[in-house]
């Protein structure tokens, strides 16, 4: 089993977050620890890539791939086609 690259798990972030998702569960869907997500996560919210979505019940806070996220997922998809060819 290999182990992913950088552009790897950012497109796994990108991918699982185009639906509204908590912190945890983002965390748990790209198989990754607390060390590892936090970095990635805290540079992908710094780059405008994943935005905030405040969830009132609960008053719990949601993710979600922004625009610009989107834009570089389908890149980095493209990237990953062309590569494995």
């Amino acid at each position: 089993m290999r182990r992913r690259s950088r552009m790897d798990v950012i497109r796994d972030m990108l991918r699982e977050a185009q639906t509204k998702i908590s912190k945890t569960k983002l965390m748990y869907r790209c198989n990754l620890n607390f060390n590892s997500f936090n970095r990635y996560f805290e540079e992908l919210l710094d780059k405008g890539l994943l935005i905030e979505i405040k969830h009132n019940p609960g008053r719990r806070i949601l993710y979600k791939t922004s625009e610009k996220g989107k834009k570089l997922l389908r890149a980095l998809i493209e990237v990953s086609r062309v590569l494995s060819k």
